[in-house]
Order: structure tokens, then C-alpha cells, then sequence
């Protein structure tokens, strides 16, 4: 897909020890930041998942709708992204998820590794889930850390914690078949997380692999499970 047409837009709008937690704790101003955001990047989605994929056979006029929308996208994102920005230093582990997924779906791969990756590996140290996914596909060098894999092991206990703040979107959900077009994201509630993180284990786990996608298949029917389980028998 062609995206660096609507990626600069909208980047041009926007101009600029590990511990696992089993209870949550926020700042509250941090929370308050938070939650003014939300309003601003639900209808910053609501524009993005219009955005269409920008190919050789789209039409002047589809793009010139695409590129109107990406920009009101952007505007909107511009004081999202602010707002994030200081609940993120108040380590707010939702925060930190959603400002660094901004970083992901509109910069390039070094300012991803730069940006986005400290702020996943803060947010999932705390016990937050879709930050996962994420490092999986971005900062794949953390993933051979301890810390990585012990935030994976600990999911089961924090995620519950985390409950009031799902659906929470991701660049893609490996567990659910469908595919995202454009600047549309996948939505995943815990049990959708709770698959992933089984999956994400499942991958590295060699002895315990079948174990950990039969859970994945368990949880919420995972797709991606089902086809490797076929795969090894």
C-alpha cells in the first residue's frame, strides 16, 4: 500500500529497572490528561479509517478525498498527541501506548526505534498489554530481553487491571483474520490481547509452544494459532 502520501500529511499536522504491576496505580493528573485525549483520537479514527490506500488505479478524486481526511485526522491528532505527551511523563502505561503507536503509524522505522519503542517498553512494564504487539513487530531487540518475556508471563494477572480502558486499537491483530486498509487499525478487547500474548508466547516458547496456542485457540478462536498448530502435527 501507498501510505507516504497521507503519512507526511499528517506528520506535518502533528510537527513534532523493569517491574510489572499486578495492581494499578495512575497519577491522577496523568489520568485526567488521558481521558481529554481520548475524545480527540476516537475522532481522529473516525477520519484515518476513511483514509484509503493510496494505489496507481485510485482516482484524483478518491485521493484528494483521502487527503482532506488525512488532514483533519491530523489536526485532530495535534492536540492528542500534546496531551499524551504529559500524561506519558507521568507514566501513564495507556498513555505512553497510544503516543507511541501515533509515533508508529506515521514515522519512520529509526524514529520508531527512537520514539515509540522507550515508551512500549515503559507502558508494558507497567502490565499493559498491546504494547506488546507492537515491540513484536518494532523493537524486536527487547524482545530477547528477560524483562520481555516475564511482562508476557505476567499478563494473565495484570490485564484484568487494565479492563476499563479496552477496546484499545493496534496496527494489526495477528489472531484476527481481517484486514486493515488504509490507516484503519484493529480494535481488540482483553480477551483479544490475552489471545495475542498467548500467541506472542507460543512463538518464542518451543517446548511449551502447543501449550500456549491451544490457549490462544482457547481464549478467542486465534486463527494464527490454529493454522501453525496444523502446521506442526
Amino acid at each position: 500500500m501507498y501510505l507516504h502520501r497521507w503519512s507526511y500529511t499528517l506528520l506535518t499536522c502533528l510537527l513534532p529497572q523493569l517491574s510489572l504491576a499486578s495492581t494499578l496505580h495512575i497519577d491522577p493528573r496523568a489520568e485526567s490528561l488521558y481521558q481529554e485525549a481520548v475524545p480527540y483520537l476516537l475522532q481522529a479514527n473516525d477520519k484515518l479509517e476513511a483514509v484509503t490506500a493510496d494505489t496507481p488505479t485510485t482516482s484524483e478524486e478518491e485521493r484528494q478525498r483521502s487527503l482532506t481526511l488525512a488532514e483533519e485526522g491530523g489536526a485532530l491528532l495535534k492536540p492528542a498527541f500534546t496531551l499524551l505527551e504529559q500524561a506519558a511523563a507521568l507514566d501513564h502505561p495507556v498513555a505512553q501506548y497510544r503516543l507511541g503507536l501515533i509515533y508508529a503509524m506515521l514515522s519512520p522505522s529509526e524514529v520508531i526505534k527512537e520514539k515509540a519503542c522507550p515508551l512500549f517498553e515503559r507502558s508494558l512494564a507497567q502490565g499493559f498489554a498491546p504494547p506488546a504487539l507492537e515491540i513484536a513487530s518494532w523493537c524486536l531487540a527487547f524482545t530477547d530481553t528477560p524483562e520481555y518475556q516475564n511482562a508476557l508471563q505476567a499478563m494473565e494477572t495484570s490485564m484484568p487491571v487494565y479492563e476499563k480502558y479496552f477496546p484499545q486499537p493496534v496496527v494489526r491483530l495477528e489472531c484476527k483474520p481481517e484486514e486493515p486498509v488504509g490507516f484503519a487499525m484493529q480494535w481488540g478487547d482483553g480477551r483479544d490481547y490475552q489471545a495475542e500474548i498467548y500467541r506472542l508466547q507460543g512463538d518464542s516458547n518451543r517446548a511449551r509452544r502447543l501449550e500456549y496456542y491451544q490457549k490462544a485457540i482457547d481464549t478467542n478462536d486465534c486463527y494464527k494459532a490454529k493454522r501453525r498448530m496444523e502446521y506442526l502435527k
